[in-house]
């Protein structure tokens, strides 16, 4: 807030088009205060002097709340410039003020009791309206006191210092609430910052998933299949040229993957990941086994993510001759015969832990880890027909 404020010494010469939300109720508010304090002190000096005989008197008024309130002003807007803090408070703006003040009152209390019930009122409403803006209860508890005691020795009746008490709450709470409200606006403006700041975050995050998830196996298929091109042309074997061709097929098809990635418009098929998987998979000399058949339209991208990875995963870090995936009991489970000792392809591996995070808020689990001296077996939970009933099962049962 306090920034706010003070950023807005240097747009305040600015047209009211070329501000922002924010700068534009910051500006409203400071100068609503302002225009009241001035039009109330406006309305009591014409009160109270306008039956004044004494021109001596009417001058003291006038001349000392024009000094009163130009200073009063001064030390408000040191005292918005300040908030929400509560200190240190802005001493060279308060101290003249408040002497300044002390002397209008005593010099106004001689005079008649228009002029003099005008003097208490400037003064009051400036100590009011400028210190009621530091966010401190003692100080809001001294204004109260203050106002209460003026009004009670200036009148010397009891009512008039509850009457005081009472327009001073009433001012605490205008100046308060008012910025109150402006800070309100000015978190919003913030939270609406950090938000889309998030949203940016979260963007970059799943296109690096994406990427992550898509390039990994396309590079692991292009690598499997020029080591299988580059052993055939060693042998002379006729199907080499074929087996390059199909690199470039690859190749090209990643690319098409890289540029709708990049556009945003690619959604993962499951029947492609599948078919994709089988057909490395064989070209890597492993055996695949499938059973997911059964698995639920709503959960079919999410199960694309996951056979996605698995495989991409045994293809990097397994010696596995053969692959089955199966789907049984609301269970997709990806299981190799050969992972490696110690390979990356562990359960707190980047690319599993990714994938556990983009499941987690489906209401889905990812689990991976040994079965045997020799197994591996990713196992994703995915309950009900699809993310949405996983959902409300998830409410019912909380």
């Amino acid at each position: 807030m306090g920034a706010s404020v003070t950023s807005g010494r240097r747009w305040r010469w600015r047209r009211w088009e070329e501000l922002s939300e924010v700068e534009r109720v910051d500006l409203y508010t400071r100068q609503s205060l302002y225009l009241i304090l001035w039009s109330f002190v406006v309305f009591v000096l014409v009160s109270g002097t306008s039956e004044s005989a004494s021109s001596t008197g009417t001058a003291v008024a006038l001349g000392g709340a024009l000094v009163t309130t130009v200073l009063g002003t001064r030390a408000m807007r040191a005292v918005f410039a300040l908030h929400p803090a509560t200190g240190p408070l802005p001493r060279a703006e308060l101290v003249p003020f408040l002497l300044v003040a002390a002397v209008y009152l005593a010099a106004g209390v001689a005079f008649e009791d228009g002029i003099q019930g005008a003097v208490v009122m400037v003064v009051f409403a400036n100590v009011a309206w400028a210190v009621g803006g530091v966010p401190d209860n003692r100080v809001s508890a001294a204004i109260t006191v203050f106002g209460a005691a003026l009004f009670g020795l200036s009148v010397g009746n009891p009512l008039a210092a509850a009457a005081g008490a009472g327009v001073a709450v009433f001012f605490l709470f205008t100046v308060r609430a008012s910025l109150w409200l402006l800070d309100v606006v000015t978190e919003l403006d913030q939270a609406r910052n950090a938000q889309s700041a998030l949203a940016v975050a979260e963007e970059r995050l799943r296109f690096s998933r994406d990427v992550h998830d898509v390039m990994g196996r396309r590079l692991s298929t292009i690598a499997v299949q020029s080591e299988l091109a580059a052993t055939l042309a060693e042998r002379g074997d006729e199907r080499a040229a074929a087996r390059m061709l199909e690199v470039r097929g690859v190749a090209h098809e990643a690319l098409r993957e890289a540029r709708e990635l990049a556009r945003g418009y690619r959604a993962t098929d499951l029947a492609q990941e599948l078919e994709g998987a089988r057909s490395l998979l064989r070209s890597a000399g492993i055996e695949v086994h499938l059973a997911v058949d059964d698995v639920p339209r709503g959960w079919h991208e999410a199960a694309g993510w996951v056979v996605r990875e698995a495989v991409t995963n045994v293809l990097r870090h397994s010696t596995a001759r053969s692959v089955s995936l199966t789907f049984e009991s609301e269970e997709l489970r990806v299981h190799n015969d050969g992972v490696a000792v110690g390979s990356a392809g562990s359960a707190t591996g980047t690319g599993l832990q990714g994938i556990r995070e983009r499941l987690a808020p489906l209401g889905a689990r990812l689990e991976a880890g040994s079965d045997g001296e020799h197994g591996w077996t990713v196992t994703a939970s995915l309950p009900g027909s699809g993310p949405l009933s996983s959902r409300r099962a998830s409410q019912v049962g909380a």
